[in-house]
């Protein structure tokens, strides 16, 4: 491998490192937070789970929208038009790649 191939891979390894199996966590002496941990086997599933939700919003919203009169919707923010379009724009195949980085990370320590 050239040189500047390494040095870019060092770099990367250095860039993604807080983001990938941080080895202790995040603290902030100016607040308290509450953190709730949901174990996942990759990003993909975090990913698959997060549309799903998504997904779940739009539909009780579907549900709801049938109770709700015509003159009043005109005034209103359309939430479940807003949760699709979010669906749209989710990143769901890079999840597929920060997979890939994360086992190529891990197989290097």
């Amino acid at each position: 491998m050239e040189k500047n191939e390494i040095k870019k891979l060092e770099n990367l390894k250095k860039l993604i490192a807080p983001y990938f199996n941080p080895k202790k966590p995040y603290t902030d002496k100016t607040r308290s937070y509450y953190t709730a941990q949901i174990k996942l086997q990759n990003y993909y599933e975090l990913g698959s789970t997060i549309t799903n939700m998504l997904k779940m919003c739009i539909l009780a919203l579907e549900q709801q929208e049938h109770t709700i009169s015509q003159t009043d919707q005109g005034s209103s923010i359309n939430v479940m038009l807003i949760l699709e379009m979010v669906l749209e724009m989710f990143p769901l195949d890079e999840f597929e790649v920060f997979d890939e980085i994360n086992k190529m990370c891990l197989a290097d320590s």
